[in-house]
């Protein structure tokens, strides 16, 4: 078994609580179905397509609803849900399906629609685990690029998904390509904008559709899946996993600039006026550039190409370059590349132009933006858009489970001792994965420091890209131990990077609040009103077993992770 398969199984206890995954309709083939007038949206897809079906449905507690945030003034409601069977790491995943007023075929979408997705995430963001978007493949590349540029310090998976065959229909991909999705979402803290089609998981602005009718419909053509479905498991490349590393909590920006850009595709024999043509469109702020091979344009006589584009960088519009190749990168290695490199063309290196369009987009609106600041971040890599091929690529070391039992000891002992210089020499290389990795009672390192002296120790964790949202087998949070360890400082600093209750664990918190309200207060715990508190005193008891609890618990897991615990 490859280290990276060994790792997959340690990121996932069985007896961590079921995933909670909000499920976001936008429209799209998967939900299409047969009519007199050609596929059409098919409404309620949970009842009609899901519900239906064992795979999405293990018929228990049909019953339980849960909360979903329906508008920007905070109304919720209460939507059915349904459960799937355990998957092969014997985990389940609660889900329920929200369905935008209108369902959108993709070639219909545009920045509108892309701030509709964002900011029902934003919306529900403290009251699920992650979430997996429905969506039409014409532009679904696109929406991955723009999405993962508009949902900034991103802690959760958000996967999107849509099929070439509805769902409704007999041959469908839509089944396994949602089903995928789900145990992705449900069972790995992978916290990026994802695209999953035919079984691979793929960095959502890495993207593009490369298929218009066959079922393996996208590839990433300069960056490998960031997992693959076999028969046995989901194979997670941990190393390329891109991390918030800024201690600042989940937001959105939904302005993106898409009107005052372009793109235009270089081809032989293109005249300098059909390209000055359309750098003098009224407005135009931004233009993606397909060149030929490695970022190479006809100069035209007198170099007339190259002075048209520089005459339009010199009027504050910003050009990007990026190859026409599936494969490879832009770089000045031949002279009309370099021409266009001196003339102040900024090189796109291995960007898709789904990628390069959507941030030119998002750069263009952000305040105080300047074509220089602009030129400057296009060419240095946000959310993993591009490959900054100074950038050495550490792997995990063979000999996967001895190095892990090692490693995760010996953070043990220094975490309990406040000994931040080991615990850098620990992280150091290509032992950064184990910062969201797990122990027999699925507490990661941030669950442990969360409950440690050392707060120095827990901001070095969170700035390595150490999530804030992950659960242990109790189903608690690292905010959660640090507020019932009473670590005020803790407390604030998980805050700030994003941390919030999860819904499964505000009632205990609510009763732990009646004897410490001030530091539950800073976890997010709000006053109640009389009738609530009244209602809490019967379950007083409650409180005081759960905080003994934990306390208890703090010692279990170090010296669980200094492998002096028994089984």
């Amino acid at each position: 078994m490859s280290q990276t398969a060994k790792m997959d199984t340690h990121h996932i206890s069985s007896s961590i609580p079921e995933s909670q995954v909000l499920i976001i309709m936008t429209g799209g083939t998967i939900c299409m179905q047969r009519s007199p007038s050609g596929f059409i949206p098919a409404r309620d897809f949970q009842q009609t397509c899901l519900a239906k079906m064992p795979i999405f449905n293990d018929g228990s507690r049909p019953s339980v609803s849960m909360d979903v945030v329906v508008n920007a003034a905070g109304e919720k409601r209460k939507y059915a849900s349904l459960r799937t069977p355990p998957s092969l790491y014997d985990r389940q995943v609660r889900y329920t399906v929200f369905e935008f007023e209108e369902l959108l075929d993709s070639s219909s979408i545009d920045s509108k629609g892309w701030a509709e997705i964002a900011q029902t995430i934003y919306n529900n963001y403290t009251l699920f685990d992650a979430f997996v978007v429905l969506h039409g493949t014409d532009s679904l590349a696109y929406t991955c690029s723009a999405l993962s540029f508009m949902l900034q310090n991103l802690g959760k998976p958000v996967i999107l998904t849509g099929s070439q065959a509805p769902m409704l229909e007999l041959q469908n991909d839509a089944s396994d390509n949602l089903l995928g999705s789900l145990v992705v979402a449900g069972h790995f803290m992978i916290p990026e904008v994802c695209l999953y089609f035919n079984y691979k998981l793929f960095r959502g602005n890495r993207t593009t559709k490369v298929a218009a009718s066959d079922f393996a419909a996208f590839d990433s053509p300069n960056a490998p899946p960031l997992a693959v479905t076999t028969s046995m498991r989901t194979q997670v490349n941990w190393d390329l996993v891109h991390r918030p590393t800024s201690i600042e909590n989940f937001s959105i920006r939904t302005n993106l600039d898409t009107t005052n850009v372009a793109c235009l595709r270089i081809f032989p024999g293109i005249k300098p006026e059909m390209v000055d043509a359309v750098l003098q469109l009224k407005g135009l702020r931004g233009l993606i550039l397909e060149t030929f091979g490695a970022g190479n344009a006809p100069g035209g006589r007198d170099n007339a190409m190259t002075n048209v584009l520089a005459s339009a960088i010199q009027r504050g519009i910003v050009i990007i370059n990026i190859t026409q190749c599936l494969t490879g990168h832009v770089s000045p290695v031949y002279a009309p590349g370099m021409t266009l490199f001196r003339a102040g063309v900024v090189a796109g290196q291995d960007m898709t132009t789904e990628a390069a369009l959507t941030k030119l987009a998002y750069l263009l609106a952000l305040p105080d933006s300047t074509p220089e600041s602009i030129a400057r971040d296009m060419a240095i890599p946000l959310r993993g858009e591009l490959t900054s091929h100074s950038q050495t690529v550490f792997r995990h070391p063979e000999g996967g489970l001895s190095e892990r039992t090692t490693t995760l000891t010996a953070l043990g002992y220094a975490i309990a001792k406040g000994d931040l210089e080991k615990v850098k020499d620990l992280l150091r290389g290509a032992n950064n994965w184990v910062v969201n990795d797990s122990d027999y009672s699925g507490n990661t390192p941030v669950h442990i420091a969360a409950q440690s002296p050392s707060l120095e120790i827990l901001r070095y964790f969170l700035l390595q890209g150490a999530s804030v949202h992950l659960r242990n087998s109790a189903g608690r949070t690292p905010l959660f131990l640090a507020a019932s360890a009473s670590l005020t400082d803790h407390v604030v600093l998980l805050r700030k990077s994003g941390a919030h209750l999860h819904a499964d664990e505000r009632a205990v918190a609510e009763m732990q609040a009646r004897r410490r309200p001030g530091i539950w207060a800073l976890a997010g715990v709000g006053a109640r009103t009389m009738k609530e508190r009244d209602e809490l005193d019967s379950r007083e008891s409650l409180e005081d077993n759960e905080h003994s609890s934990s306390n208890a618990g703090w010692n279990r897991n170090v010296q669980a992770m200094a492998g002096s615990a028994p089984a």
